[in-house]
């Protein structure tokens, strides 16, 4: 089977989650790429250390099926080296400012000189061309200027969320533009900027809010985790943990209804749609509690998926290691790491290709484990690639 990205070459100058992630989903299609670092390694490849070396977490995840070389491109060889690579390649990904791109030489003018034809993918926190262009943010920034933050957690603490979702959603949105980018350089031969960033892809997540104030001019509270246009919605206490129900429309209503006993709820005018049942959610939830009042998750499940309503429990990570359905669809893949205490789960592709799909071929790669082999491809003898050493380049 060849993968659909087989014979497209990728250099990933990528930190933390945005442009790494997008990279790795390309090199899972078949993309050959190279993780350029520092010769003391990126800071991300250290965060939420599970190996001997200290490798992290989210490192292990963001950075299977690629090449690792280490080099300093602040030195006259290594900015040479810089564009003998950037020469052989097809797609250039970065996410820092657009100051630091540029010093860098990796800005789209700097490669295009280089590369006519190149596709540069950058990530930045805010976009570039506003007043905030050159500051640096992470994926929180997003989360709370985009307005999602306003409306999550209680009535006395907003809460962001402890998932990057503007992180990986950015990563995402950027493998798409890079997707878009190929298909038009193939017809036109013509390459181009990519550009994604963390508040468009936070503003993407809570654009119906937005639209919703303006038009509206409606400003909800914060709601901890009952539903924002539905209910009864909420997280409800059973003997042994928590599940989550969630009812949405008309016929699960009416399905609920059922189940609680109480289907005179369906004909109450203050219940006759989603957005009313919000507005008296309390009373909804209050019902949906007691009814959980006593039961344990298995025995609150049992009835509600009978009836056909939306309804989990809420999981530990071990559950979700433990689950024989995430087991069962092989989302995590074991995959072995020098020094860590066994396999790690790695999500596989988090989309499926009947013909083509996305493969993890190798793990992350150790600091600079494929530098000799890099600079070979590049023509470097290996008395030249041992000076470059010495000297500190790579």
């Amino acid at each position: 089977m060849e993968q659909v990205l087989k014979g497209v070459r990728v250099l990933d100058y990528g930190r933390f989650i945005a442009a790494p992630w997008c990279s790795a989903i390309l090199g899972d299609m078949g993309a050959d790429v190279i993780r350029v670092e520092k010769r003391e390694g990126g800071e991300d490849r250290w965060v939420q250390p599970v190996t001997e070396t200290g490798e992290g977490a989210t490192f292990l995840q963001c950075n299977r099926n690629k090449r690792s070389l280490t080099l300093d491109s602040t030195t006259p060889e290594g900015a040479e080296i810089t564009r003998k690579l950037v020469a052989g390649a097809d797609i250039v990904i970065a996410n820092m400012p657009g100051k630091a791109m540029r010093a860098s030489g990796l800005d789209y003018a700097s490669l295009k000189a280089v590369k006519p034809d190149i596709i540069l993918a950058s990530a930045t926190a805010y976009g570039e061309g506003g007043p905030y262009s050159e500051r640096i943010g992470f994926d929180g920034i997003g989360q709370v200027m985009a307005g999602g933050v306003y409306r999550s957690g209680t009535p006395d603490q907003p809460m962001r969320s402890v998932v990057p979702y503007a992180d990986f959603g950015t990563a995402l949105t950027l493998a798409t533009g890079v997707m878009m980018a190929l298909y038009h350089r193939k017809n036109t031969g013509q390459g181009q900027h990519v550009e994604g960033a963390l508040l468009p892809t936070a503003l993407m997540m809570t654009n119906a809010m937005l639209i919703e104030r303006d038009l509206m001019q409606l400003d909800r509270p914060r709601m901890g985790n009952r539903g924002i246009a539905v209910a009864p919605c909420d997280l409800f206490r059973m003997q042994d943990g928590w599940v989550l129900v969630q009812v949405a429309g008309q016929p699960m209503f009416k399905r609920w209804c059922r189940m609680m006993g109480r289907e005179e709820l369906f004909d109450e005018p203050r219940f006759a749609n989603d957005d009313l049942r919000s507005v008296n959610g309390d009373v909804l939830n209050d019902i949906m509690q007691a009814w959980c009042d006593g039961k344990t998750k298995a025995e609150a499940l049992a009835v509600l998926d009978a009836a056909r309503v939306s309804a989990f429990a809420l999981y530990s990570p071990q559950d979700v290691l433990d689950d024989p359905h995430v087991k069962a669809m092989g989302y995590l893949k074991p995959t072995p790491f020098p020094g860590a205490s066994k396999p790690a789960p790695i999500i596989e592709t988090p989309f499926r290709l009947s013909a083509t799909p996305g493969t993890i071929r190798t793990r992350a790669p150790l600091l600079g484990e494929h530098t000799d082999e890099v600079l070979g491809d590049l023509g470097y003898a290996a008395a030249e690639i041992a000076g470059l050493r010495a000297r500190a380049v790579v």
